[in-house]
């Protein structure tokens, strides 16, 4: 056998005992789902804003990060949901390189699963206690998402996993909004089979066990641009993109139609700077045609303390990615204000 098991970890229940969430921050948590959930309902108009780092690395450069989010909220909240991305797992195309704070909560030493999943949650817990805000984070491995599922209040499905059945059943179990990416081909059908397959109902084998659920029904598309098959970026934010895909919504029997527009990845062809012209394209392209005002709800944007990106091997600069490069904090406040002036 070529799997070894190294040691149990524990239950989620286990670890939610030991690192709860306070009824403070319980309430919070209710607030901050009722608020978000109001968006993709259409109950409110503000416009949803997920920032923040590719992945998160660093709890004490991430706290400070989202505590500067919050500052900032404070002064747009009447127009903006402003949402961290607090990203703890990191897909590796190849399987090489550094896969998040789960896997490495000091990311130039070994792995350390057991550290990582008590990492993540002190750092989610933190961010919010510091902030007044929960935080978003990718679904990578569904059955680890059990330890976070009682602080976040939106997960996203990434390119690499979206076809995959298991996290489509998952997505149907939450109750908070669920993005599905398209896939790195940039194919719509295949994204929106997962927004289906996701706000239906079903049953299946899930941590050990067997269980039911309702049907998510406020799962709904991300669009991250795509590749060819020749490797180069084809983005899917310009003004057409987004009409055909209203179009395709129209032909499903789908709730709360809904995309989020994701401004860095194949739709900027990871040229960080890019997402500031992107985010207002998008802004444009919503504001010239109510229909797609109702459908774009928000933009998602890779922003740290410091801009760019650096290898793991360096010596570290604080609150600079060690992933994909991220607009700095300048530009990110600046941009953040710019979104809610026209929204």
């Amino acid at each position: 056998m070529t799997m070894k098991i190294n040691k149990p970890l524990p239950q989620p229940a286990d670890l939610k005992a030991e690192y709860p969430l306070s009824k403070t921050m319980k309430e919070l948590k209710k607030r901050r789902d009722e608020e978000i959930r109001a968006v993709f309902t259409g109950e409110s108009d503000k416009f949803i804003v997920l920032v923040g780092p590719c992945s998160a690395d660093n709890e004490q450069a991430v706290c400070e990060y989202v505590g500067r989010i919050a500052r900032v909220n404070e002064k747009v909240s009447d127009r903006l949901v402003l949402i961290p991305r607090i990203y703890t797992n990191k897909p590796r195309t190849t399987g090489e390189g550094y896969k998040g704070m789960l896997h490495q909560p000091e990311p130039d030493k070994a792995p350390d699963l057991l550290a990582g999943i008590i990492a993540i949650r002190k750092m989610h817990i933190h961010a919010m206690e510091i902030s007044g805000l929960t935080a978003a984070d990718e679904m990578l491995y569904p059955e680890n998402r059990s330890y976070l599922d009682d602080l976040l209040s939106y997960e996203a499905v990434g390119a690499r996993s979206v076809e995959n059945q298991q996290h489509r059943l998952v997505a149907s179990g939450m109750d908070i909004p669920v993005g599905m990416k398209n896939p790195t081909s940039g194919d719509f059908a295949v994204m929106l089979n997962s927004v289906i397959a996701a706000q239906h109902a079903h049953n299946f084998i899930y941590r050990g066990y067997d269980v039911t659920t309702d049907g998510n029904e406020l799962a709904h598309a991300i669009l991250r641009g795509g590749v060819d098959k020749y490797g180069a970026c084809i983005p899917n934010y310009h003004y057409e993109d987004l009409v055909r895909l209203l179009a395709m919504y129209h032909k499903l029997d789908l709730k709360n139609p809904a995309a989020i527009v994701d401004v860095n990845h194949s739709n900027s062809n990871k040229k960080y700077k890019e997402q500031i012209r992107i985010v207002s394209e998008v802004l444009h392209s919503r504001n010239y045609n109510p229909e797609l005002k109702k459908l774009i709800k928000g933009v998602m944007i890779e922003s740290y303390l410091e801009e760019g990106s650096q290898p793991i091997e360096n010596q570290r600069v604080y609150g600079k990615s060690i992933t994909d490069p991220c607009l700095g904090w300048t530009d990110t406040e600046a941009l953040l204000y710019r979104i809610a002036e026209s929204c």
